[in-house]
């Protein structure tokens, strides 16, 4: 991030899920795994980690639970109204959430550190020169 504190704000499309967060975000990273492709309809996503207890949702979420290929469990939560990916609870992250950065009110500011799940990774794609960089997930 930028130094600034903000609070995060953001949601699904159609606005019956709303979201409000007022921490820092722990971590930004694009992953390039093919279920976040497959769920997504896009090369990548990114991903916005922050601490549950300072999350507050309105409405309801869909709730779809995959394994990985590396055996993680990945909880991704959605509008059954409209659809939209909101938040993705991956259990490797004990006490956080991962905030979809296409559902965040201000995109503008994201800046990933990493990209993981490179061996997944569409080859027409070009990452960032200054992301640090995972065949697979973090270790």
């Amino acid at each position: 991030m930028d130094g600034a504190l903000r609070i995060l704000t953001g949601g699904c499309v159609c606005g019956a899920v709303r979201y409000e967060c007022s921490a820092e975000p722990a971590l930004i990273f694009n992953c390039h795994c093919e279920d976040c492709q497959h769920f997504s309809g896009a090369p990548c996503t990114t991903a916005v980690i922050v601490p549950e207890d300072d999350l507050v949702v309105e409405g309801e979420l869909t709730r779809f639970t995959t394994v990985g290929d590396n055996g993680g469990v990945v909880h991704r939560h959605f509008c059954p109204k409209c659809g939209t990916p909101v938040i993705v609870k991956p259990e490797v992250f004990s006490g956080m959430k991962a905030l979809k950065a296409s559902s965040l009110d201000d995109s503008s500011w994201v800046r990933p550190q990493m990209d993981i799940f490179l061996k997944s990774k569409q080859p027409w794609i070009e990452l960032a020169a200054d992301t640090q960089k995972f065949h697979e997930g973090p270790t």
